[in-house]
């Protein structure tokens, strides 16, 4: 029993490292939030009032707790699916490790994700909660618009990171480095995807929502999850030959 347990030892250990690591990225994403006023804490007395403040001030507190349920049902699902294809890489399955599979599969694992949070919001709303919340809400087809370019960002986040694991599964001699490699690349990758997603939102969270510089951010959030993506793949080639 005792040897059983030091050697499950590790892996958790290196969990608990990556845990740690997506902590402080989000804790420094946060500070940056706070010390630029995207974050705000007075809605109520405040003269421009961010329309994610306003939004949310609509739910109940029951609505509010399903929200977070269904939150992280779709981060659970996002999380899993990169797990997934590092996982497919380090057994050497035929298909994981292209930027073309890694793409499809976290835009497929980004719908399944989406499906699943409108699936659980859309029975915790009133009507009276949905039609006070639509009268905040840009028109239709700018929130089609939002969802598409939402999608594209998110697909592409997360083939990235499924090729960020397979980078790391590839690059390692052993599991002890594999570890460690993911470690550093949750550092890394977490510090630019935390600066984009602090742009993202702050250009979101706004009293007057500027079309162009969402468009900008999330185009700009694309271009890098692309190069991360074809990035990480070089790298696992290199290691290859």
């Amino acid at each position: 029993m005792k040897e059983q347990m030091k050697g499950m030892a590790r892996p958790f250990a290196m969990l608990f490292c990556l845990a740690a690591a997506v902590a402080v990225v989000g804790r420094v994403g946060l500070a940056v939030m706070d010390l630029t006023g995207t974050i705000s804490y007075d809605y109520i007395s405040a003269a421009d009032v961010p329309i994610l403040d306003v939004v949310c001030s609509i739910l109940t507190g029951s609505a509010f707790v399903a929200f977070m349920f269904a939150a992280g049902l779709a981060l659970v699902v996002s999380t899993a699916g990169p797990t997934l294809y590092g996982l497919l890489c380090a057994r050497g399955a035929v298909g994981p490790g292209r930027p073309a599979s890694a793409f499809l599969w976290g835009w497929a694992t980004a719908f399944v994700a989406l499906l699943c949070l409108l699936v659980v919001v859309s029975g915790i709303l009133s009507a009276v909660q949905v039609g006070s919340m639509s009268s905040k809400l840009p028109s239709a087809p700018v929130l089609a618009l939002a969802l598409v370019g939402f999608a594209a960002f998110l697909g592409t986040l997360l083939g990235a990171a499924s090729m960020t694991v397979c980078a790391c599964f590839a690059r390692a001699r052993d599991e002890a480095r594999a570890g460690w490699n993911l470690v550093v690349a949750a550092l890394a990758c977490g510090f630019v995807v935390m600066v984009l997603t602090v742009g993202t939102f702050a250009a979101l969270n706004a009293a007057s929502i500027q079309l162009g510089v969402v468009g900008a951010w999330l185009a700009a959030d694309v271009v890098v999850n692309l190069v991360i993506m074809f990035g990480a793949n070089a790298l696992a080639k290199k290691q290859l030959r």
